[in-house]
């Protein structure tokens, strides 16, 4: 398995851990005022990271990619910024919080760019003995 895909797959398991714990938590409680952050944890940080681990893994060519590290750092670091300052303002109403879930937005916006440009892009290089071949 690609490195990339690894990276991606034990990242969104960090996350899932997370988003359970937060399910729980506001089961035991009764308090579901942190729906949204959960949400966030379980869909951003699970599931389309997880989307984005077999993605590369179904592609190898891209996963050894420079732009595939990339992708994973940006994302990652977004994920990062806005997820658990999300919590804070839902869980405990943290308003304080809100710029860096601008930022932590932008930041995954751009990943998900990158990603797009990674999808988009030919597998191989343009001049490459496959690609002349094909010809």
């Amino acid at each position: 398995m690609p490195r990339v895909s690894e990276l991606f797959f034990k990242t969104a398991t960090i996350f899932f851990l997370l988003g359970i714990a937060i399910g729980i938590k506001m089961g035991i409680s009764g308090d579901h005022g942190a729906f949204p952050a959960h949400a966030h944890f379980n869909l951003l940080g699970w599931v389309t990271s997880a989307i984005f681990g077999g993605y590369y893994a179904f592609n190898p060519a891209k996963a050894e990619k420079r732009l595939a590290m990339i992708h994973y750092g940006l994302y990652t670091l977004g994920l990062v910024v806005l997820l658990p300052p999300l919590y804070l303002k839902y869980a405990y109403g943290m308003d304080a919080v809100e710029p860096l879930l601008g930022i932590g937005s932008l930041i995954i916006a751009a990943g998900v760019l990158v990603f797009a440009f990674v999808v988009f892009s030919p597998a191989q290089p343009v001049g490459s003995v496959a690609s002349a071949r094909a010809r």
